[in-house]
């Protein structure tokens, strides 16, 4: 079952080369090799320090530098526009009176579970889930947009996932879709399912965090939106939400790698870790709405003036990929050791 995702008026989201390329300079270079090995260490969640999100051998965290660009590269990217721009769907404040980006809440795993019902029923996994009385949902309590609600156990490390998420007025919700996670594991979802996420894939793992960018290192892919889609999904992703059958737009699952020869150093400190993630681990399309999107989670002490400055990136400045190489084993997230 085909999800439909909303994109607001304003036009936000509410819904692999061999080698560095020649023109990469050496200082470049340095800087993202010296970004990515500081503190050596995947930053986690405050609250939940045993928690990382995804395991070690993830695709999240896969290093993308060396993967070969598709074949469809600059097919892809003219599908997508090639006058988009990069945006942080994310930041400081308010927009329409909810948070800018996509929220979650940490709970301990006493947390007391309540009953969700699924439209997608037979694609989601089944509640109770521990949802608070009154979580942090994207866009805030009275938004129109996607609505999803993420919940971490930090004891566990369990996340719970929901997408179009409202309460039923009993004390329980109702949603769209839903997805349980053990983040300790690489198990995908069954192929052609779907998560709270169009591609099937969890959405906290690839947020924008700023505890992150604080530290100077985002060690993990990016979630991104696209405006269309092709009725088609390419692992990571186990599910399509596409609305043309071209086999020149994008699938669900498109793995973007920016240009090496970006320097990051030229980018505000709040934007330069960005920047860097986006050249190591790239962006994976999890989502249709707004073209290039990044999404993150909301937070008061991000600048938003900085965050403008990922609009000097466009289309052109990124290869799609090839990820199929790092694909250990179907039905996992798990990657090939390097070699």
């Amino acid at each position: 079952m085909l999800k439909a995702r909303v994109v607001a008026v304003d036009g936000r989201d509410m819904g692999r080369t061999t080698q560095w390329r020649v023109r990469a300079r050496p200082g470049v270079v340095i800087l993202a090799a010296a970004l990515v090995l500081a503190g050596c260490g995947y930053v986690s969640i405050p609250g939940a320090p045993g928690c990382t999100l995804s395991p070690a051998d993830s695709f999240w965290r896969a290093d993308s530098r060396a993967l070969p660009v598709h074949a469809r590269s600059g097919a892809y990217l003219a599908s997508i526009g090639s006058t988009a721009r990069v945006k942080a769907d994310f930041g400081a404040g308010t927009w329409n009176g909810g948070p800018i980006g996509i929220p979650y809440d940490l709970v301990p795993a006493t947390q007391p579970e309540v009953p969700v019902v699924f439209d997608d029923a037979d694609e989601s996994d089944p509640g109770p889930y521990p949802i608070p009385a009154q979580p942090r949902i994207e866009g805030g309590a009275g938004s129109s947009g996607d609505r999803h609600v993420l919940v971490l156990d930090r004891d566990d490390c369990v996340l719970y996932e929901t997408w179009n998420t409202w309460p039923d007025g009993t004390g329980g919700w109702t949603a769209g879709s839903g997805a349980v996670w053990d983040l300790r594991s690489n198990a995908m979802r069954p192929a052609g399912w779907t998560s709270a996420d169009a591609a099937g894939l969890p959405i906290l793992p690839g947020l924008v965090r700023y505890e992150e960018v604080e530290q100077g290192r985002v060690l993990h892919a990016i979630r991104v939106t696209i405006p269309r889609t092709q009725r088609a999904y390419v692992w990571p992703a186990s599910h399509q939400a596409g609305s043309t059958t071209d086999l020149n737009v994008a699938p669900m699952g498109t793995w973007l790698r920016l240009d090496a020869a970006i320097d990051p150093a030229t980018f505000g400190p709040q934007v330069r870790p960005i920047v860097v993630a986006l050249q190591t681990y790239g962006a994976v399309v999890a989502d249709n709405g707004s073209a290039l999107y990044l999404s993150g989670v909301p937070d008061e002490r991000w600048d938003n003036d900085q965050l403008r400055e990922l609009g000097r990136l466009g289309a052109a400045d990124f290869d799609v990929v090839d990820a199929a190489s790092l694909r250990a084993a179907p039905g996992s997230y798990q990657v090939r050791p390097p070699g």
